[in-house]
């Protein structure tokens, strides 16, 4: 055995283990929209069954956000401090929409078990989360959705991108972002 492929062993073990510990893996970046880019258009079902496209939203400042897994812990932290912050979304004139490849069934329970305000959408097909440039997870082979958020604008187009974010504190960092998004947009019409 090489001692390239000496090296290659443990590292597939590190991330084989992590992946078995339902943890996600960093993916070689997907090209994904840019701010000022249109957003990739989805449809997708709701934790209720129902269906939901980006044209449903538009005319109104959207955040749309990718997070791995329901039930996990950062997941789990990310989507109560945005429903925590719920009314400060909705006083800023904002709709919240989460995604992740888990099923319909996965995100009713996970929604129902923290009481979301907000629709969470299932792409387990994954082309939400390939359009969005988002899939990770062992190079993209498990295809967990990355912890990345958009701020989308009325008129559909990428106002903002936070990639791989950090669930702690989120919330607070994209609504500033979506007030100062807002400020610009008034001021480029102005």
């Amino acid at each position: 055995m090489s001692l390239s492929r000496r090296s290659a062993v443990p590292r597939l073990a590190i991330t084989l283990l992590l992946a078995l510990a339902g943890l996600p893996i960093a993916a070689p970046a997907l090209a994904g929209p840019e701010p000022g880019d249109p957003a990739p258009d989805f449809r997708l079902q709701d934790q209720a069954g129902a269906w939901h496209a980006l044209g449903d939203y538009r005319g109104q400042w959207l955040v749309l956000y990718f997070y791995p897994k329901d039930g996990t812990p950062g997941c789990t932290t990310q989507a109560c401090e945005l429903r925590d912050n719920i009314f400060a979304f909705r006083r800023a004139g904002a709709v919240i929409v989460g995604i992740s490849v888990d099923d319909v069934a996965a995100h009713r329970r996970f929604a129902d078990e923290h009481h979301l305000p907000f629709t969470i959408l299932a792409d387990a097909d994954q082309q939400a989360s390939r359009a969005y440039g988002v899939i990770g997870g062992l190079l993209g082979l498990l295809g967990f959705a990355q912890r990345d958020t958009f701020i989308i604008d009325p008129q559909g187009r990428i106002a903002a991108h936070f990639a791989k974010v950090d669930p702690k504190g989120h919330s607070e960092r994209v609504l500033k972002a979506l007030v100062e998004a807002q400020a610009r947009a008034r001021a480029a019409t102005g």
